[in-house]
């Protein structure tokens, strides 16, 4: 993130996105934490859970692993792993299996060649060197007045404000999934799903908010660009 250089009003744009951002992390930890209190009625473990739906949708190749952190669960479509955290794998709590039916959605949808979850997997390395030196590229060229170095950290940037935007129906269609397959194999009773769509709702607030903010420092870059031009 840029910060603030004396006289630049571009970095308001960004306040909106922050509180944003804040509220996010707030409502998932307080979701994720209120839910994890409530165990699911039939008292099966999330990783349990997770081998079974994959099991259901021939997925018996995706190898299930534990991962160090809270709230670091994720599948890896290169290895063909789902990783849990510890603290998902061992609760039946509704938090815990919901976090888990998402991440086998995301299996689901490479198993099924779902093509939004492939294009963000061929922008990661895009995405990545967008964030890591997109800004640094843009720093230089406002300073030095070199517009084309400007242009380049502008064009580097916008692919990773492209990785958050096409990230957003990956994980809602994950989130989707995992509430279908929860209510049909009746994993979850109706009222326990609520508890689970409360949870994957606040994970995905978070996902809204990182596009909100990427696209809020672009549109920062693009005013600071053209006002060292004129």
């Amino acid at each position: 993130m840029m910060y603030p250089m004396m006289g630049d009003w571009t970095f308001l744009l960004l306040i909106p996105a922050m509180l944003l951002a804040v509220f996010a992390q707030i409502r998932v930890k307080g979701a994720f934490a209120k839910y994890s209190e409530v165990h699911a009625s039939k008292g099966v473990g999330a990783e349990s859970v997770a081998r079974m739906l994959l099991d259901r949708f021939n997925l018996k190749d995706v190898k299930i692993e534990r991962v160090r952190g809270q709230l670091t669960d994720h599948y890896d479509p290169r290895s063909k792993v789902l990783r849990l955290s510890d603290s998902v794998g061992d609760s039946s709590s509704i938090a815990a299996i919901g976090v888990a039916a998402h991440e086998v959605g995301h299996a689901i949808q490479d198993g099924t060649g779902y093509a939004p979850l492939h294009f963000r997997n061929m922008m990661v390395p895009v995405a990545s060197i967008g964030s890591n030196s997109a800004m640094a590229l843009f720093i230089i060229g406002l300073i030095m007045g070199m517009g084309p170095l400007m242009n380049l950290g502008i064009l580097l940037f916008s692919g990773a404000v492209l990785f958050h935007i096409v990230t957003l129906p990956v994980e809602f269609d994950a989130s989707s999934r995992a509430l279908k397959l929860l209510s049909n194999t009746g994993v979850l009773s109706s009222r326990e799903i609520d508890g689970a769509r409360s949870v994957l709702n606040a994970a995905a607030l978070t996902y809204v908010a990182a596009t909100v903010m990427a696209i809020a420092q672009l549109l920062r870059l693009l005013i600071l660009a053209r006002g060292r031009r004129d």
